[in-house]
């Protein structure tokens, strides 16, 4: 199955007031958070069900194939905002990556709550309520920060203890490692790192990531590719070389096969779907 065209900014808080009764299916790529502003409702899931009272906040994945409904006595009116993991590539590690692709297929995982008085809850209460008179910049910030404390001691990297057989070594490498960074490796660098042969290598990098390097550099460069035409004027071919492609046309292939059709049409659509949910009742309340 082709994956959606459809594209929102990074870290944007926006508004989804729901009606008594009305339901909200989230849809979009990645995670979303979510913060009950007012009102009280529901979070249903064939596995789990959750009541959002005013002020809880739900962090979840777009994979949690469940349902947001307000409550029948009145309306509810939701802040959010909505995160891809895998295009934070300067920030996130290949390690971080793995991590919050697998959560998102795990039920315990993929949908968490936070009752008003924690304080995660808290904190994105204040953001929301100062959104207005700060600074694009810190609050996005902020965001990134809410959004890691969600997953704090998953997350939280573990005092490595030595090393003591290549698989360990690439371990701890990609936990450390910003999935930017793998672009500017080749094999040979990794091979000198985990201090093993190619062929060992191989084998074991394919343990850990689920495919091999060249796969995993391939993903990371259309990834980013993607973020480019999406958040930026610079020409396709621009975008190509920006992204590690010095041929136009292997570029067009590599993308439309991922992505399921060109960059210059991934761009159109998106923007058109991006502006057609701007008009559609949502009151975007910060842009990134």
């Amino acid at each position: 199955m082709k994956p959606k065209l459809s594209f929102e900014p990074h870290l944007v808080v926006k508004e989804m007031p729901l009606p008594p009764g009305k339901e909200w299916t989230i849809q979009s790529p990645g995670w979303s958070f979510l913060h009950v502003s007012s009102g009280a409702g529901y979070w249903l899931h064939p596995q789990s069900n959750y009541d959002l009272g005013t002020g809880s906040v739900l962090v979840v994945s777009e994979r949690a194939k469940g349902v947001i409904r307000a409550s029948q006595l009145g309306p509810v009116v939701i802040h959010y905002f909505r995160l891809q993991p895998e295009r934070l590539s300067g920030l996130v590690t290949l390690g971080e990556q793995q991590f919050l692709q697998s959560a998102a297929t795990q039920d315990r995982l993929a949908a968490r709550l936070f009752a008003p008085s924690s304080p995660i809850s808290q904190k994105f209460k204040i953001v929301c309520g100062n959104v207005g008179g700060s600074s694009g910049f810190c609050v996005r910030l902020d965001l990134l920060a809410l959004f890691s404390s969600a997953f704090e001691g998953e997350l939280q990297s573990p005092v490595q203890e030595a090393a003591t057989d290549a698989k360990m070594r690439l371990v701890v490498l990609l936990n450390e490692t910003p999935a930017s960074e793998l672009l500017d490796m080749s094999f040979a660098d990794l091979v000198q790192e985990t201090r093993c042969t190619p062929r060992h290598l191989s084998r074991i990098f394919h343990q850990v990531v689920g495919m091999s390097f060249r796969e995993k550099q391939a993903q990371v460069r259309l990834m980013r590719a993607q973020e480019l035409l999406a958040t930026t004027e610079s020409k396709v071919v621009e975008v190509a070389l920006e992204s590690g492609y010095q041929s136009l046309s292997l570029f067009n292939l590599m993308f439309k096969r991922r992505f399921g059709t060109t960059p210059a049409r991934w761009r159109d659509k998106s923007r058109v779907g991006n502006n057609s949910r701007r008009s559609g009742g949502r009151t975007a309340i910060l842009r990134a």
